[in-house]
């Protein structure tokens, strides 16, 4: 925790020129566990001067040096792995075994996967007009990552940046800060050049819009809100900087009486509540053909009442709290918001788990007698709610799927493949998961619509972070 209180800028821990700080929250106990600097545009600068002056040489490393470099970031990772898993449980309260399994993992398979694709990259080609093309790092990389997957997103920004030549200055979310801390232990550890990676704490309003804003950060990558994805764009626009987006989602899950019922729904609800249903492409919204739509909806209630609610530190498949007391009082409104529309409480609904008092824990809530036009189903709750909306019709289905201004992720139940295949083509969004088909490492992630811009993961996440220069006259 030593940490906690400096910045991490050209290579050394420093003591910010600001001196505001902020109690860092467990959301299990709404104890204390430790307080974080949280920087100013003085603090920015110091970061960005740095990554400027570190772009110069490394930027001219060459690609087989970058992986010797990722290698050993490998090794260092897969050494303080348990150290991620238990900075996640305790700051954003996430269960231990998911903190293991999902949340550190990601640091682990992402490299893994950024590391596959940078041996598979081209940086020189011969065009067939007899040009030659080149792939060079875009500069100064400002990455700004969200609380609900805090080692995911870092994971997704940094190595990239890394990966392809760039430098590059983070700013975690200063809810769950004590991870970042610790990556960024991580990649001293694994010798990468003073000024290359930097970590200022801080808030959006005054770090993230300082970065944003400089002229000397040449692309911003942004995960969270559309509202603050908003923000940043804007910040953004004066420096013409490429700017990169992660945003929200209420993502539809089609369930056609074809497919395994009992599997496919009760599987459904368990994505929904997964992280605590703080997942930004949680299948919040799910969408049953009338046919089924009774046994559907018992089936979510008793997979919605069997879903258990307890302490982060013990092992075991439940969900934990939610990050802090802002984000309960959200979920909370937006369930009275639910019963104020006429939706009916199937599961759950308002108030804390019968039994506990301490920390931001709510129920598992499911709402049936839904209709796509209600807050509840256009609104990204971010939290362990679910919808249940009817169709007749496949048609149907799809135009109910694509009435959101998201796009980020879709699901389908069917035991039809060429259905499977002829639905997603109509899916308005960056993924399709097919009857639980998982995300895997090294394939690219990312949204239509007001989910934002670009990819992340695999060959696609280098190229965000790539410029391409042509040569003429040398073929």
């Amino acid at each position: 925790m030593e940490n906690l209180s400096k910045f991490y800028i050209d290579g050394v821990w420093s003591q910010p020129n600001s001196g505001a700080t902020m109690p860092v929250l467990n959301p299990a106990t709404e104890r204390q566990v430790g307080v974080v600097a949280l920087g100013n545009a003085a603090d920015v600068d110091a970061a960005v001067a740095a990554a400027s002056r570190a772009f110069a040489s490394y930027s001219q490393t060459t690609k087989a040096e970058r992986l010797v470099f990722l290698g050993r970031l490998l090794k260092v990772t897969e050494a303080r792995f348990e150290d991620l898993a238990q900075a996640m449980s305790m700051e954003m309260g996430a269960p231990i075994s998911m903190a293991r399994d999902a949340h550190a993992d990601a640091a682990v398979g992402h490299l893994q996967g950024f590391i596959e694709a940078l041996g598979q990259l081209q940086e020189r080609e011969s065009l067939t007009s007899g040009d030659i093309q080149l792939r060079e790092p875009i500069g100064v990389c400002g990455l700004i990552t969200p609380w609900n997957w805090p080692m995911n997103q870092i994971a997704l920004k940094v190595i990239p940046a890394l990966a392809t030549g760039c430098t590059c200055v983070l700013k975690p979310s200063e809810h769950t800060p004590i991870s970042a801390m610790i990556y960024a232990e991580i990649i001293h550890e694994a010798g990468f050049p003073a000024g290359v990676f930097n970590l200022v704490q801080g808030d959006g309003h005054t770090v993230g819009a300082a970065m944003s804003r400089h002229c000397d950060i040449q692309m911003m990558s942004f995960t969270g809100s559309t509202r603050a994805g908003t923000a940043v764009t804007r910040d953004a626009a004066d420096t013409v900087k490429r700017v990169t987006l992660e945003l929200g989602g209420k993502s539809p899950n089609l369930v056609f009486a074809d497919c395994d019922l009992q599997d496919r729904v009760t599987a459904s609800v368990g994505d929904c509540m997964y992280n605590t249903g703080q997942s930004c492409d949680a299948p919040t919204r799910l969408l049953v053909e009338r046919s089924c739509y009774d046994v559907a909806v018992e089936i979510a209630k008793r997979a919605a009442d069997a879903t258990q609610v307890g302490d982060p530190t013990h092992e075991g498949d439940h969900i934990g709290p939610l990050f802090d007391r802002i984000q309960f009082d959200r979920v909370q409104a937006m369930i009275a918001v639910g019963i104020d529309e006429g939706a009916t409480v199937l599961a759950g609904g308002l108030g804390k788990p019968e039994g506990i008092t301490d920390g931001w824990f709510v129920k598992p809530t499911v709402f049936t007698d839904v209709s796509n036009s209600m807050r509840i189903a256009r609104e990204e709750i971010f939290g362990p709610v679910l919808v249940i909306i009817p169709f007749d019709t496949e048609e149907e289905a799809i135009e109910i799927a694509n009435d959101t201004p998201y796009g980020l992720a879709a699901y389908l139940q069917t035991g039809d493949p060429v259905r499977a295949e002829r639905v997603a083509a109509c899916l308005r969004a960056g993924a399709v998961h097919i009857n639980g088909g998982g995300f895997n490492y090294g394939s690219p992630f990312g949204g239509y619509k007001q989910s934002g811009n670009g990819r992340e993961g695999g060959m696609m996440g280098l190229e965000d972070y790539l410029e391409t220069k042509t040569l003429h006259g040398l073929g």
